[in-house]
């Protein structure tokens, strides 16, 4: 972008005047970033317009990510980075007096996901645009994140995170585009021309109004869109009369009760009110997102039967699952398609990425409410399992193969079912999690469709969790290397030998402690932690479950606390361990192990006998901000989850991305990193995937077996029943009959001497400095093949053609 560092200066005055009638001297901050990021987008709108004109007038083919969640964190910096104009903005605002950081700070991180389903789909925006392809998001704009967490004595507490508080001065409403959406009433058909008509009566009708948000690409002219959409009433009047009588609550309940489809991302399902307004949002901003490209496709003057050959849509996870039935609503009902011509554009467009093997994620709904909530679409759901009945039976003559793939099944409807059949393409997201779905989980879809399950590992965009959120040691690869690696992100790969440099490995050592001062100083002041820089950063940071195995890390740290208590000069390195995570406000065991993490680290970090050598932090409130401090710093990677129950993990490939070392189970995209770095630069611990399926095959497993037989364990397990950690000696009971009474699902306690001596080979590593450096730049220089560039050049040949 061409663009002067006092054309810059002039610009930004004239943004501050005519938005806030102020000059530079007495803005605030606040102001100041509203009127820069307002200016970002002024530079980004040219090329935005012709991006989109260019793709309907060459007729490229479209593609649109239907994603729950979008994680996109801030963009300030990013739309600067990408823009090409960082340098020139921070010089103008240096010579006007302002600290560029100090105005980043103000942006709060979008409140649209919760972990990596979201941060892949944000990942692979940024790629899409920075590649030049023609890709768009499509999701739903939550008033309300997902919450932002507190931590008040020990407990995790959820407060409403009011992301648009003070607005979002990247997205452009468009309420000229703005679509209906159908909820309940009846159906009746009806003759018309000789085919039968399917008609929708007394339903409830709401609008969808779309924000749309610019998406920039990295030093190119392309622009795309993240779409996303907002719940409100067709009729907007203020019920006047109902609060002339005095019913204020009646004059806007209805309203609230409208605006409270796109109000919060992931609402309670534990009751039923919930688990209808989860639908109610599926359905919402799938329909929105299937008339608005139907509408935009239709300006291409091409025959409806060619749809598929302009339009690519893919469907990230099961949330979006309904796009199969609206589309095949639309094609039918409202263009007039027979069923097998609507049904073969349909599965040609749609393409499904599953990422999970976990049933409590693979989402069912009762047929009862769905086919209240949603008439129409159930009678499509209802023939599309029809017919799959019928070819199944054809195909295997084997009823126990039709009842296990069967769409509808005992009262409820199995969206992944409904996915896979729908489309063209399912792909899982590493190579172990696809093995399991074609072999294991999803055997029999893939001997019915022997094509059309393949794997596509997950990825990260480097521009982000590299280039901008570790500009020194960018500054030292592109000194080392060239900068065609950031366009490139393969060419890391000559960093390589690099690692056999003294010069480069004390410059790369130099950064990672500066990360970490920087990175204490911060959580001095903001959390007020006292951290050690000079010890070593061991690092999980992710969202909490059982299967990730928090507590693993957990209970190392408990027993290495017992050793030091024994012998307080027990020779080991300094150790930082820190912890960030969110638990799902009803996952009651989750939030019990946050209350457990702070209770051992308040009991470690106040005990003088230990002399420091080890100290605990949780870190409230884990965002992609925060992600952005810490990962840069981390020199121990966590992804230490259950083998076979994480997908793929992309926060292994941000922290390797940025110089840490990989302590890991060989499961998800691990086994990939492993592949990458050699065995020698990662440490492997723990159950391996076939050990696994024996266990859960023969129902072989009894922690019992450990908890007798391994005195280490019996101590932390029996120290969460007594006093000893300073709290009630109940609470902490249901962590201690979950491992025991409940069996250990994901058999932390089977991985514990394992997972302890994988610790202190991280140790041990760490006294060869020179090694350890060496293996850190490894990882770094072969990270690049985990970009989300090369992910989405794979989704775009081999999936979207």
């Amino acid at each position: 972008m061409l663009i002067n560092k006092e054309t810059f200066k002039q610009d930004f005055r004239k943004k501050l005047i005519n938005m806030y009638a102020e000059d530079i001297e007495e803005s605030s901050n606040s102001h100041k970033y509203f009127a820069l990021a307002s200016l970002i987008r002024d530079y980004a709108s040219e090329n935005w317009l012709k991006t989109n004109k260019k793709y309907t007038n060459n007729k490229e083919k479209q593609i649109y990510y239907f994603s729950m969640e979008f994680l996109i964190g801030r963009l300030l910096h990013s739309n600067l980075l990408n823009l090409g104009i960082m340098d020139i903005c921070n010089e103008a605002l240096t010579e006007l007096n302002i600290d560029l950081d100090e105005i980043e700070e103000v942006e709060n991180d979008a409140g649209l996901g919760n972990g990596g389903l979201g941060r892949l789909a944000a990942c692979f925006l940024d790629s899409m645009a920075s590649l030049g392809i023609a890709g768009h998001g499509n999701g739903i704009r939550y008033t309300y994140g997902l919450f932002e967490q507190q931590i008040i004595d020990g407990y995790q507490v959820e407060v409403s995170d009011n992301w648009l508080k003070k607005g979002n001065m990247w997205e452009v409403r468009k309420e000229n585009k703005a679509v209906q959406i159908h909820f309940g009433g009846n159906v009746t058909t009806t003759m018309e021309n000789g085919r039968l008509k399917f008609l929708e009566h007394d339903c409830e009708t709401i609008l969808a109004v779309p924000y749309d948000t610019p998406i920039i690409g990295y030093d190119n002219s392309t622009v795309n869109t993240l779409r996303l959409w907002s719940a409100e009433p067709l009729n907007k009047d203020f019920d006047f009369a109902s609060f002339s009588r005095g019913e204020y609550s009646k004059a806007t309940e209805y309203k609230a009760l409208i605006e409270s489809i796109s109000q919060v991302l992931y609402p309670d399902d534990s009751r039923q009110e919930g688990k209808i307004l989860r639908l109610k949002q599926q359905y919402f901003f799938v329909s929105a997102g299937l008339q608005s490209i139907l509408r935009r496709y239709k300006k291409l003057k091409e025959p409806i039967n060619n749809f598929h050959k302009y339009i690519a849509i893919h469907i990230n996870d099961t949330h979006p699952s309904l796009a199969v039935a609206e589309l095949m609503r639309l094609l039918i009902d409202e263009e007039n398609l027979t069923w097998e011509d609507a049904w073969y554009i349909t599965t040609n467009t749609i393409a499904y990425t599953n990422h999970t093997i976990m049933s409590e994620a693979l989402e069912k709904w009762p047929i009862d409410m769905f086919k209240r909530l949603l008439p129409r679409i159930y009678m499509i759901v209802e023939e599309i399992n029809r017919r799959l009945v019928n070819e199944v039976r054809e195909k295997f003559k084997d009823e126990n193969k039709v009842t296990a793939m069967s769409i509808i099944g005992n009262g409820q409807i199995r969206m992944a079912h409904l996915a896979i059949v729908g489309s063209h393409s399912v792909n899982g997201v590493a190579k172990l999690h696809t093995e399991l779905l074609k072999y294991q989980e999803l055997k029999n879809f893939n001997d019915f469709y022997p094509n059309k399950f393949n794997n596509k590992t997950n990825g990260i965009t480097h521009r982000r969790w590299l280039l901008q959120a570790n500009p020194k040691l960018s500054n030292l690869i592109t000194e080392s290397i060239g900068d065609h690696w950031i366009k490139e992100p393969d060419k890391l790969i000559e960093l390589k030998p690099f690692s056999l440099d003294t010069s480069f490995r004390e410059k790369f050592d130099k950064i990672k402690l500066e990360n970490k001062i920087a990175f204490s100083n911060y959580a001095k002041a903001t959390y007020g932690m006292d951290i050690d820089p000079n010890s070593i950063f061991d690092v999980q940071v992710k969202r909490l479950h059982a299967y990730k195995r928090q507590l693993l890390n957990l209970f190392n740290i408990m027993d290495l606390y017992r050793r030091l208590k024994e012998n307080p000069n027990l020779d080991i390195i300094p150790r930082t361990f820190f912890f960030g995570a969110k638990a799902a406000p009803s996952y009651y065991l989750a939030k019990k192990n946050i209350k457990l993490i702070n209770t051992v680290a308040y009991k470690i970090n106040n005990d003088p006998q230990i002399n420091g050598k080890i100290k605990v932090f949780f870190l409230p409130n884990y965002s992609v901000s925060l992600a952005e401090k810490i990962i840069p710093c981390a020199q121990v990677s966590e992804q230490i989850s259950t083998a076979t129950k994480e997908a793929s993990g992309t926060g292994n490939m941000k922290l390797m991305m940025n110089g840490a070392l990989t302590l890991a189970t060989l499961d998800g995209a691990n086994i990939e990193i492993r592949d990458a770095v050699g065995d020698g630069n990662i440490v492997i611990f723990g159950i391996t995937k076939e050990q696994v399926l024996d266990y859960t095959k023969n129902h072989s497993y009894n922690s019992y077996e450990y908890y007798n037989n391994d005195f280490r364990i019996k101590l932390i397990l029996d120290s969460l029943l007594n006093s000893s950690l300073g709290v009630s000696p109940n609470e902490f009971s249901d962590i201690h009959n979950s491992l025991l009474k409940n069996n250990d699902e994901y058999f932390v306690l089977r991985d514990f001497a394992s997972y302890v001596e994988a610790q202190n080979k991280i140790d041990s590593l760490y006294r060869n400095r020179d090694n350890w450096s060496k293996s850190c730049i490894i990882n770094v220089a072969n990270s690049g093949i985990f970009s989300s560039d090369n992910t989405i050049k794979q989704y775009y040949e081999e999936i979207w053609k």
